[in-house]
Order: structure tokens, then C-alpha cells, then sequence
């Protein structure tokens, strides 16, 4: 049974790198200075999207991202491991979306691309930690979920076997097809970059990426306009999907800031330091002593 999976991915942030300037007056996060870098948990998502596809002969795998131009690295990442092909929604619309507006662009991206078997993307993203995005979209499209998935066993007669990890636990569950799959960052770790595939997709780009002319038709790296339209009209595999607003037929009001309820208010990088310590031994009076004041400050009881 050939699939057809898209593998929901996000550039985010590197949230070890949080600075002073890592806020806008907006209040949102200001991506262009903070390293940028592909969410850990997409990855572990990627590879069991590209495990299917070696298991079905037939199936491709896309990957969906939203984002800047500049996000376009996340396909060609995603290229580079044994991706087929992607789409970049990029738009001034798109901007400042919170999980709400981000699940929406996504959903309408995926109805554009249509017979869609198995969405997949992680549990999710670091620089917001909420968990929404992937189940927001499963609801938006009236699709089954399966979330903290560990390893998709097998898809077999339409019905996806997964293994999920749960409080005190796993399970095995099964879901019919199409569904949506949120994988945790204790799944298996992504592949890495493949380096005949790298070679072949280095030069693929969305047309936002590429450089613009100077005057005399010349470009950054010395070449000529000429140089890039032949290359891009003779492997065509290189433009790389992107789409705006208008182009999933979304509705503006309810895409980037303006369909965004949630307001972050600050991001700081915040270190714990223990105001004091006490040293206990294994006495039973220590112990005691030790629940005793737990009790009394109403932190257990």
C-alpha cells in the first residue's frame, strides 16, 4: 500500500541562545537573532515518516513548514534525509501566528495537497512547549489522532498500528487512516544527511530565497540571473513549493497576529538557584523531622 505522508516540521529558535534581544516590542519571538535550527521532535517525526516510506513501496513523504523564506532550510534538510518534496507557506500574514493561526495555515495547506494518508509531526516545538499545534490540525481537518506515538508498528489495510508512550507505561493502539500522529522526542533519532542527496538538492530554493539581480543582472555570488533561471528550468525538482495565503485560500483574519488570541508577554532564560540546603542523614529523626515540616508547610499532605 503506497502512502502518502506529510511530515509537519517548524525552524525554530535555538532556545539555548536566549538574549536580550530575543523579544519585538510586539511581543513576539524575534527569529532573526536567535540561531535557527530544526525542531528536535519534527526530526524524530521525519524518521518514522521516511521508515514508512522504505516500507511501502511507492509512498513519498513531503514536509509542511510555515516560516520566512529563510525556513525553506527545513525542506532541504528534510530533502537531504530522503524527503521527496515540501511546501513553505510564507506570507507577511503568516507572521506572529500563535498555535490557533499556525494549526489553521497547516490545515488549509494540507486540504491544497489533498489525499493526504498520514500527517506526522512531533509532539512539539521548543520555543513554545504546548503540545496544540498537531492536535489543532487533526481537529481542523476531522481527522483521528494518535499523540506521544514512540514508533508506528505498521500500517496495514488502511489502519495504522502505534506504539505510544503513556504515564506508567506504553500501549498499542490502531487508527484508521487518514490520521494524525504527534511523536515524541523519546522515538527513535532521525537519520542523517545523506550525501548524494545533499549534492542533489543543495541548490533547491522557493523563489523568496534566491538572490535579487543587482542592476546588471548580476547576483551576490558573481553568477548572472541567466545562470539561475537555466538551472532552475532545467531541474525543475529544485523550486521548491511556495504558497501564501491566497494560495491555500485562507482566511486572512484568521491567519498571523490577526487570528492569534495568545499574546506572549516575555521570554527569558531563567536559571534556578537553590536559596538554601540541608543536609540529612538516614536517621529515622531526620526523616521524620523532615516530612514533619513538609506537612506543616502544606507542601505534602
Amino acid at each position: 500500500m503506497a502512502l502518502k505522508i506529510v511530515v509537519l516540521a517548524k525552524q525554530v529558535p535555538d532556545t539555548r541562545n536566549v538574549g536580550k534581544d530575543a523579544m519585538t516590542a510586539e511581543g513576539t519571538v524575534n527569529r532573526a537573532a536567535l540561531p535557527a535550527i530544526f525542531n528536535p521532535e519534527d526530526l524524530n517525526a521525519l524518521e518514522q515518516a521516511l521508515r514508512l516510506k522504505e516500507q511501502h513501496p511507492g509512498s513519498t513523504v513531503g514536509v509542511l513548514t510555515m516560516g520566512p523564506p529563510r525556513a525553506g532550510e527545513i525542506i532541504r534538510q528534510g530533502l537531504y534525509r530522503g524527503a521527496d518534496t515540501g511546501w513553505l507557506l510564507t506570507d507577511r500574514l503568516f507572521a506572529g501566528a500563535d498555535t490557533l493561526a499556525t494549526s489553521y495555515a497547516l490545515a488549509t495547506a494540507i486540504k491544497k495537497i489533498r489525499d493526504v494518508d498520514i500527517v506526522i509531526g512531533g509532539r512539539q516545538a521548543i520555543d513554545g512547549d504546548t503540545a496544540q499545534v498537531g492536535p489543532q490540525v487533526a481537529q481542523k481537518l476531522g481527522l483521528n489522532q494518535v499523540t506521544y506515538a514512540e514508533e508506528i508498528l505498521s500500517v496495514k489495510d488502511g489502519i495504522a498500528t502505534i506504539r505510544r508512550h503513556i504515564d506508567g507505561g506504553v500501549e498499542t493502539v490502531e487508527a484508521p487512516l487518514p490520521v494524525v500522529i504527534t511523536v515524541n522526542g523519546s522515538a527513535a533519532p532521525c537519520r542523517p544527511q545523506n550525501a548524494k542527496l545533499v549534492m542533489k538538492y543543495k541548490r533547491a530554493t522557493c523563489p523568496m530565497e534566491r538572490p535579487v539581480p543587482a542592476a546588471d543582472g548580476s547576483v551576490a555570488d558573481g553568477s548572472s540571473v541567466g545562470t539561475y533561471d537555466y538551472l532552475y528550468e532545467e531541474r525543475p525538482y529544485l523550486t521548491l513549493n511556495q504558497w501564501s495565503v491566497a494560495d491555500v485560500d485562507g482566511d486572512p483574519n484568521q491567519c498571523g497576529l490577526a487570528g492569534s488570541p495568545t499574546k506572549v508577554k516575555a521570554v527569558k532564560n531563567i536559571v534556578f538557584q537553590a536559596k538554601e540546603s540541608k543536609t540529612l542523614t538516614a536517621s529515622d529523626a531526620d526523616v521524620e523531622g523532615m516530612i514533619k515540616e513538609l506537612l506543616d508547610e502544606k507542601i505534602i499532605g
